[in-house]
């Protein structure tokens, strides 16, 4: 394979490591991509793996890459080039999902944050919840494992529900004991995960009211791969009539680290100009 034409991509958040391995030229492509959950691994150890593996699954070397680019927790990444910041990098990979997007909505495990983007996919303004707040996926997915649900069955649950029973807690602590309380007054699962969608899609709404959003807008991370998630979110703009066109991917959770390759790849072809033209200069 040609040197210096292939950019990789690697997403530290706090419970999964999505790493994206992209063809860098003209019209950029994504060859490989892998997600691993964290749980009670070294995440250094384990990104240092997976980096490993793709290029070995692809037949490249380290040194075959352009640039390797982190975002998230990027000091537990051991041989990138450099970093960029999530927000930096989920706008640039919702982007890449439908360049004609304007806002971004970065569904994280610890925190909601939406972005209004330029045509180029440089953020412009943005608004986030607080890490304490119930509308982040970690406070969903403690929710779903006291309920004896994994996150992947949320969605589909969710879609069952009759009678959601939505929470009236802001803060995480206070929601949950919600969720424990509506346990014991015997409401069916089904409603309290339909309920505690409904919620987070309110806040979601006010953000994007907030920022003053502009449609078209891009769900990314990993609640963007919630049917219940999109159901309620869609359900919610309908009753609120802010007109808001929402776009969803199949490769949502892999945003971060798609607009990492994509920002690495830029920055590795401005460095190279910068020598070329020194070269010139001395020459």
């Amino acid at each position: 394979m040609e040197n210096r034409t292939y950019t990789m991509g690697i997403d530290v958040g706090s419970n999964f490591i999505k790493l994206v391995l992209m063809d860098y030229n003209e019209d950029p492509q994504v060859i490989d991509k892998r997600t691993e959950k964290i749980r009670k691994r070294d995440p250094s150890a384990l990104g240092d793996e997976m980096v490993q593996s793709m290029l070995e699954r692809n037949k490249l070397r380290y040194e075959d890459i352009a640039y390797l680019a982190s975002t998230g927790e990027g000091d537990m990444v051991k041989r990138k080039r450099g970093h960029f910041y999530g927000m930096t990098t989920h706008a640039r990979g919702g982007n890449y999902f439908f360049p004609e997007a304007r806002t971004v909505v970065d569904m994280g495990a610890l925190y909601v944050r939406a972005v209004r983007i330029s045509t180029e996919a440089r953020v412009e303004d943005y608004k986030m919840t607080g890490q304490c707040a119930s509308g982040s996926g970690q406070f969903l997915e403690n929710i779903s494992r006291y309920l004896g649900l994994s996150i992947e069955e949320v969605g589909d649950v969710s879609l069952t529900s009759t009678q959601p029973e939505v929470s009236s807690g802001i803060c995480a602590v206070l929601a949950e004991t919600d969720v424990i309380n509506m346990v014991s007054r015997g409401i069916a699962t089904p409603d309290i995960i339909k309920g505690i969608h409904v919620s987070i899609a309110s806040r979601i709404i006010k953000l994007m009211s907030s920022l003053k959003a502009v449609s078209p807008i891009v769900l990314t991370g990993g609640m963007a791969l919630n049917k219940g998630m999109i159901q309620a979110i869609n359900e919610a703009l309908e009753e609120s009539s802010k007109g808001f066109e929402v776009r969803t991917h199949p490769d949502a959770i892999y945003a971060g680290a798609i607009g990492a390759a994509l920002w690495g790849g830029f920055r590795d072809q401005r460095l190279r100009e910068k020598e070329l033209q020194r070269t010139m200069e001395t020459s």
